[in-house]
């Protein structure tokens, strides 16, 4: 039987490069029961896909760099910067965008409301489908540690 595992370095991760952004995977939802966590890279000007999450709330806290959260129907705007907390309720679309002249940094905690996705159990099967619906290519997303 595998041992569970309580410590994840974010230094020891596995690399998703997206046409948009990077997501370093620190805690995949595969080693716990309710969440995932990862670090979003965004250089500058990058910003994800406006998207939404059904069965998640997710945070985000600000490790360095400043930039712009677009968020809820109006599509709200906010700046976020080094040391800031980010709350995104599930249903929710949202996007933030890399303002500063570094990259954007921040660590995500993806928390599942009802338990982990069934159809999704793994971050890679979360990847293929994040592929699937940008019209990206899951084999030229990159994959490095």
């Amino acid at each position: 039987m595998l041992q569970p595992k309580f410590v994840f370095s974010t230094q020891d991760t596995v690399r998703y490069r997206f046409p948009t952004h990077v997501n370093d995977l620190v805690m995949d939802r595969a080693e716990a029961d309710t969440s995932e966590v990862f670090v979003v890279v965004l250089e500058p000007g990058e910003a994800p896909p406006l998207h939404v999450h059904h069965d998640a709330e997710q945070i985000f806290y600000v490790i360095e760099g400043t930039g712009r959260l677009e968020i809820g129907e109006e599509l709200k705007s906010y700046g976020v910067k080094s040391g800031d907390v980010v709350r995104i309720p599930p249903h929710t679309f949202h996007r933030i965008h890399c303002t500063s002249p570094k990259a954007l940094r921040y660590l995500s905690v993806d928390c599942f409301v009802g338990g982990k996705p069934q159809a999704e159990p793994t971050w890679d099967s979360h990847v293929r489908e994040i592929c699937r619906i940008n019209g990206w290519e899951y084999d030229k997303v990159k994959r490095e540690t």
